[in-house]
Order: C-alpha cells, then structure tokens, then sequence
C-alpha cells in the first residue's frame, strides 16, 4: 500500500485547550460578559419577536383590510409601533455588546502580547538563532490580530447565532410540523457542507499563517542585510529564494481563500432554495387548508427561515476568522511555553567601597566601582575582585546548541579600552 500523501499543515492540535487558554485572559470582565449575554438575548428576543408578529399584523389587519373602503387602521399602526420599539431595543442591546466586547478584546489581547514578550526576554540566544526577525514579528502583527478579530467579532456572534437558531427553530416547529421537516433537512445539508469545506479550509489557513511568517522573516533578514547583499552580487539567490517563499504563501493562501469564499456563495444558494421550496409548500397548504396554515403563518414563517439559515451562514462566515486566529494563538502560545533560559551563575555584579587598606566591601548604594561578588561553594566564603576593564577568556568552549559549537578552545585577553573583534570567513 503507497504511503499517504502529505496534504498540507493539520488543523489545531487542541482546538478546546486553546479557546480556553484564550478565554483564561479575560479575567475580570466577568459582570461584562453577563450583561454581553443578557444584550444578545435582548437582541435575539427582539429579532424573533418582530417577526412573529407579522403573522397577527397580516391575518387580523391586513388581509380582512382587502376590499374595505375605510378600514380602522388604529390598531395596525399601534402594532407597526410596537414592532418599532422592538426592533428598536434589539438594535440598541447589538450595539452596547459589540462596543463592550471591542473593550474585553482589546484588553485580552494586551495581556497575550505581554506575555509573549515577557517570554521572549527570558529565552535564550538559541532560540532567535534558529527563529527569524520577521517570524517571530508576525506573532505579534498577524497572529494577534487574527486573535483580537476573533474576539471581537466571533465569540458574540456564536453566542448569538445559537440562541437564534434554537428560538427560532422552536418556534416554526408549533408553527408547521410539516414545514420544520424541510428545516431539518436543509440544517443536515448546510451542516455537511460547512463541515467538509471546513476541513480543507482548516489545513490551508494554518500553512498561511506558517508561510506568512516565513516571508516576513526572510523580508526583514533581507532589508537589514541589503548592504551585504550588495557588496557580495547576491541579488539573484536573494531573489530565488524569496520567490520559493513568496509562492509557497501564494499556493498556501489561494487553497485557504478558495475554500473560505465559496463556503458562502454556496450557504447562500443553499439558503435561497430552502426559502423557495418553503414558500411553495406553505402556499399548497393554505390553499388546501392543511395544518390550519394562513397567508400571515406563511409569511411569518419565511421570515423565520431567513433567521434560521442566517446564523448558519454567519457562522460559516465567521468559522475562517476563528480558524485564523486558533492557528495563530497556538503559534503565540508556543512560544509561551518555551523553556526559559536558566541562569546557573553565582558570581554577581554588585557595588562596591574600597578601604583605605585595599578591602574591597558591598554597599547598597550607588559608588561608581563596581565588584565581583564570588561566593565560594567549597568553606562559604565571599571575595570580591574589583572591575577593571580587563576580559580574559581561558579555553572557552561555545554554541547556541549542545551539538553545535561556534567557539572552540578560545583563548582571549583584552585589556581596559581594548577593542578585539570575531570576524567570520566571508569578512562580514
């Protein structure tokens, strides 16, 4: 049996750990994220109860107003203007969630950077030797605001959408039995779609994001190195390699976004036949009379269709976002848990006095000489060795990795405003 080919980068290894890991951020913003919640009820109530009552504002206005001369529209207007202050207030609680929610996204994602570059300054040199300028830049450009974009918009749009759907698919069900058995149907059909272009959608934004981060990389080595580049004639294998990288975030982004953008022509077409096929059912029924179907049931019940398959599609809209940022924020967070560099020294530089004989003593205040502190390990006791300005390196052995060695046996002395440089074989 032939091996199986590789098709790209794997979607997040830990999809629940690292929402979670996200949400740990937002510690404090709790009474914030209640009143977010009780705003999108208010907002989902609001939308639902609008369009339930379309059906009393059509059966016992405006259908019995056809043929009359003068009709008592008192009681229309007054449910026109109830639907208005409804709409009113669902419009009014979406806007006090998005702005609070902009606040808790903006804040979560200082907390992130910070501790991203709190981990930064305790890695070792090894570490940036083996990760690029432009790499580990996009951490903080690209990665973090995939995650602020998830933050902001998708977390109240999944809370909202849901509710949504539940509401509004128990309503249809005492509407129409028979009507919610296409429902059923479309939400299976809607839901295999999302599911396998999702897939596929995942495995091509999580290469986006690893090629971007090359390319940035490679950009930023390229720009602070150009005079290099220049003195040596290496234009061409600069531009080689640039194009590799540059074609591979090319080859990466087009399989992400080809599958990304016709997730929603397809959740729309699907959407537009769902209402269709319903309106014609519908229609049978009230002519024949089944069910006990009206025109404003009929009419209420669409509208209840385009907010059942409208969340679908929002959330198909906003599932690229969140596989975005989920790719970014594992990136983020490996750095974050990289090991520290462990410092194993114990001699320190402290300030120090000098007595009239020569003791050398440590001082807490600031005296302009400076000391070594060498506590001895072997009987416990403590010298100090004034700082003079000299260096002295004695068979000194060095590398970024174990298995890697840049300096081999050096032996060095430079004396007080002696100036010694390492140049490498190319001179530069």
């Amino acid at each position: 049996m032939p091996p199986k080919k590789n098709t790209g980068f794997a979607k997040p290894k830990n999809t629940g750990g690292t929402l979670k890991r996200i949400f740990s951020y937002m510690y404090g913003f709790k009474p914030q994220l209640i009143l977010i919640v009780f705003c999108i009820v208010i907002s989902v109530f609001a939308n639902v109860a609008g369009n339930y009552m379309l059906r009393p504002l059509i059966d016992k206005y405006i259908e019995p107003f056809i043929g009359q001369e003068n009709p008592d529209l008192s009681g229309f207007v007054s449910t026109i203007i109830i639907m208005a202050v409804i709409y009113l207030c669902g419009a009014l609680s979406t806007y006090i969630y998005q702005r609070i929610m902009v606040n808790i996204s903006t804040t979560t994602l200082f907390r992130i950077r910070t501790d991203l570059f709190n981990k930064m300054e305790s890695l070792p040199v090894r570490y940036f030797d083996k990760h690029t300028h432009g790499e580990l830049m996009s951490l903080y450009t690209n990665d973090a605001d995939a995650i602020r974009e998830m933050l902001s918009n998708s977390v109240a749009q999944f809370i909202s959408s849901s509710i949504t759907v539940i509401s509004v698919f128990t309503i249809m069900v005492v509407y129409s039995w028979q009507l919610t058995i296409l429902v059923i149907l479309m939400l299976f059909i809607m839901l295999r779609v999302i599911g396998v272009i999702g897939k596929n959608s995942s495995r091509g934004f999580k290469a986006q994001q690893e090629s971007l981060g090359n390319v940035n990389g490679y950009i930023e080595e390229f720009i602070e190195g150009q005079k290099v580049v220049k003195v040596f004639c290496h234009e061409d294998k600069a531009n080689e390699e640039f194009n590799k990288l540059n074609d591979k975030l090319c080859q990466a982004s087009t399989k992400a976004n080809t599958y990304a953008n016709i997730l929603m022509p397809i959740m729309n077409n699907l959407s537009y036949l769902h209402y269709a096929a319903t309106a014609v059912a519908g229609g049978i029924m009230t002519v024949n009379n089944i069910g006990g179907m009206t025109v404003g049931t009929v009419v209420s019940y669409l509208q209840f269709t385009r907010s059942f398959s409208q969340p679908l599609t929002q959330l198909s809209q906003q599932l690229n976002a969140v596989l975005t940022a989920l790719a970014g924020a594992e990136r983020i967070f490996r750095v974050i848990d990289e090991t520290p560099e462990e410092d194993n020294g114990y001699v320190t530089l402290v300030n120090a006095e000098i007595a009239p004989d020569g003791t050398i003593t440590e001082t807490d205040r600031h005296t302009g000489i400076w000391a070594w502190k060498h506590p001895h390990q072997s009987d416990g006791t403590v010298t100090y060795t004034r700082v003079e300005g000299r260096v002295e390196f004695d068979d000194v052995v060095f590398g970024y990795e174990p298995n890697k060695t840049v300096l081999n046996g050096i032996r060095l002395y430079a004396g007080q405003g002696q100036k010694i440089a390492f140049v490498g074989s190319t001179g530069a």
